[in-house]
């Protein structure tokens, strides 16, 4: 029996590669959130932008909360199995009237994490901070891409794509893209092989997302480089990952110090056999 989504909803995600909207969280726990990240940018500025955006859960509570959050749990494992590890996480804003945006692409295409032609082994989930809408660059997906396997993308290190190497699938049929709008305290789940992307911010204010890419069961494990996951529910019987540990204080020094090990490990696997390297 499922613990949080229906039995329609999960044939639809079968289906689509993709669900949303699913309600998490009120608009005043997902703005007093954002209260909490946004004073941690304002206390340690160099800390949140370009890779520092990359697995900020491993040094502020609040964002570890998120990924710990029993309800969302209960959603991932309803269509993985209860033993759930969370590989990383990724805080995506874009600031208002920033020509920034994602091209199309798959998230598995790059992690390294395998394997990648097994549906139920992963699932990344994407929770909104602020409105996500198609005024300031919400996400698009493209029903049924989940079911093409990995497909080739095209490395454009473009000043304006946020992607690490402004990786891109071409020729997808964008008119098939559904837009994928959600409140503050509302996430989407979509299958790391989900081809999807997000136009830039024309509106007024941040947008603002957390995306945990991804939970991931024991079978997943590394091809390219050692590097960290949590044991979030369930038992790990296999130890493919180093553990890493909860914060018990924003930024305390030994978790900026796993942080920043995790983030060069990332670096090498998200860059490796590119022609060169980005800050993020």
């Amino acid at each position: 029996m499922p613990k949080f989504l229906s039995p329609e909803q999960i044939t639809q995600y079968e289906r689509d590669g993709f669900l949303s909207p699913l309600d998490l969280l009120s608009e005043a726990e997902a703005a007093a959130i954002r209260e909490d990240l946004e004073a941690a940018e304002a206390r340690w500025p160099d800390a949140l932008t370009g890779a520092g955006r990359n697995n900020a859960h491993l040094t502020l509570k609040c964002l570890d909360k998120i990924v710990h959050n029993p309800m969302l749990l209960d959603a991932v494992e309803d269509l993985i199995g209860p033993d759930i590890l969370a590989y990383g996480t990724v805080l995506f804003i874009k600031e208002p009237q920033d020509p920034g945006f994602v091209s199309w692409h798959q998230d598995c295409r790059y992690m390294g994490l395998e394997p990648t032609d097994v549906h139920n082994v992963s699932v990344s989930a994407w929770l909104a901070l602020t409105p996500s809408n198609r005024v300031n660059g919400c996400m698009s997906m493209i029903p049924g891409s989940h079911r093409s396997g990995v497909m080739e993308h095209v490395d454009t290190f473009s000043k304006t794509n946020i992607l690490t190497r402004g990786q891109s699938i071409e020729g997808v049929d964008e008119a098939s893209a559904v837009d994928l709008v959600l409140k503050p305290g509302q996430f989407s789940l979509h299958s790391m092989r989900t081809v999807h992307g997000s136009r830039p911010n024309l509106g007024s204010d941040r947008r603002i997302g957390f995306t945990i890419q991804c939970y991931m069961t024991p079978e997943m494990h590394q091809t390219i480089s050692p590097t960290m996951a949590q044991l979030v529910r369930g038992e790990d019987p296999n130890g493919h990952f180093e553990y890493a540990a909860r914060p018990a204080d924003d930024m305390a020094p030994e978790a900026v110090a796993a942080r920043e090990r995790n983030n060069a490990q990332w670096g090498e696997i998200l860059y490796a056999g590119a022609e060169r390297r980005r800050n993020y």
